[in-house]
């Protein structure tokens, strides 16, 4: 008796300590902020938590919108057993283990087992697929979570039977909502302002915003031994201490971004996904070999000095490198979305390419191949040459291949003026 009250005190104790995030942590359905289109009344998951009929599924999404409280309140809610395993610490053996206690709970007991490993993108491709046996025959249902994109980081066999679940980043509203509960739980107050202020500056991450929002509670409670009122300069200084997200997923998108921008003549998105890259510590020489692609690749023959420019900014990073170099990144992001723009170049290479791939004959024409040494003319090689230099008619002739019956046609034209 002694040991359980000693056990219940510590385990309060605990919960009282907790960061801010975990006290708040959402019990139910109804407690989640955020991610209407999948939770609320009537939408497709949120029917499928309630009637317990959930399939293997993967939670994907940025930090902070709730991936591992989901599948906690799908742990509370549900009438089957819940394993939980971190990719972090658990290897094959332990996902063994798991699936061996689903099967005898499901031959002894007829109950099923969740088994929801977090950060799955972390799991090897041998520890996924030990998960598949398992899923694949319904011993086990899977929830995994991660924040990288699943196409690229979840095996296809385990992704194609599961049913993909994105999160999305919090409103600025919903985040608002969130720290107001935050507030509450700190008996805190806050001025309109920084609640502003922190809603917008947190990127939708709910667990960054409580995380500040605790910061900020505990420096404005150290500055007067009255009411805790937070700040605009709370806020700021908790936020100074934060680190931006920069995934791999982001890496993709924001690059994605970036190049669509500059390609649309978009000077002043250009210019800001360049600045977000900066910021999060994107590698300048991916940022400038980026550009110096695009300058052919969206420009090119439309105005060559892009490829100097591009090239200059590069060499201009490797002479002075950051923070100055961003100076000439960004004179380059400019002068690329303000120039014309044509994908003849791209579009010719990737064409004959595709060609060449196909099939398409490939012999160099007799009068174009290699004649200098002894013999060449005894073979036709030369035979018929006419140098533009000496006779401007022969610029009209066609110095492809021949085409053969029966070879795949060429693709006319190449180039595209």
């Amino acid at each position: 008796m002694g040991d359980d009250l000693f056990s219940a005190r510590a385990a309060e104790q605990l919960r009282s300590q907790a960061p801010l995030a975990a006290r708040l942590r959402p019990r139910t359905l109804d407690d989640i902020v955020g991610q209407e289109h999948l939770l609320a009344a009537g939408a497709p998951l949120r029917r499928l938590i309630e009637s317990d009929r959930i399939s293997s599924a993967i939670f994907w999404g940025p930090p902070g919108t709730g991936k591992t409280t989901l599948a906690e309140v799908i742990a509370a809610t549900t009438n089957r057993a819940f394993e939980r395993l971190s990719a972090v610490t658990a290897g094959v053996k332990e996902v063994r283990e798991a699936v061996d206690r689903a099967e005898q709970r499901l031959g002894q007991q007829g109950i099923g087992t969740i088994v929801f490993v977090d950060e799955i993108h972390r799991f090897s491709k041998s520890q996924q697929d030990a998960l598949l046996p398992a899923t694949e025959s319904g011993v086990i249902t899977l929830i995994g979570a991660t924040t990288e994109n699943p196409f690229f980081e979840v095996n296809a066999p385990l992704r194609s039977r599961s049913t993909l679940f994105r999160l999305e980043s919090l409103t600025t509203a919903a985040t608002h909502q969130l720290l107001e509960r935050g507030l509450a739980a700190e008996s805190a107050e806050a001025e309109p302002a920084a609640l502003e202020l922190l809603s917008a500056r947190c990127g939708g991450d709910g667990r960054q915003a409580l995380t500040a929002l605790e910061v900020a509670c505990a420096i404005a409670k150290g500055r007067t031994s009255d009411g805790v009122v937070v700040g605009i300069e709370d806020v700021e200084a908790a936020l100074g201490v934060s680190a931006m997200r920069y995934g791999r997923d982001d890496h993709y998108d924001v690059t994605s971004a970036f190049i669509k921008s500059i390609r649309a003549s978009d000077v002043e998105a250009g210019v800001f996904w360049l600045a977000r890259m900066l910021e999060a510590g994107e590698d300048p020489r991916f940022i400038a070999r980026r550009l110096v692609i695009l300058a052919s690749e969206d420009i090119g023959v439309a105005d060559p000095q892009a490829l100097v420019v591009a090239v200059a900014a590069a060499h201009a990073l490797e002479v002075v490198g950051l923070p100055e170099a961003q100076l000439n990144l960004a004179q380059a992001v400019v002068y690329m979305a303000r120039a014309p723009k044509s994908n003849s170049v791209s579009h010719a290479i990737w064409t004959a390419r595709d060609d060449v791939r196909r099939g398409v004959d490939v012999a160099v024409p007799p009068f174009l191949a290699d004649a200098h040494y002894a013999g060449a003319a005894e073979i036709g090689h030369g035979v018929d040459y006419r140098s533009p230099h000496h006779d401007p008619t022969a610029v009209d002739r066609d110095h492809l291949p021949e085409q053969t019956p029966g070879r795949p046609p060429r693709s006319q034209p190449y180039f595209r003026n």
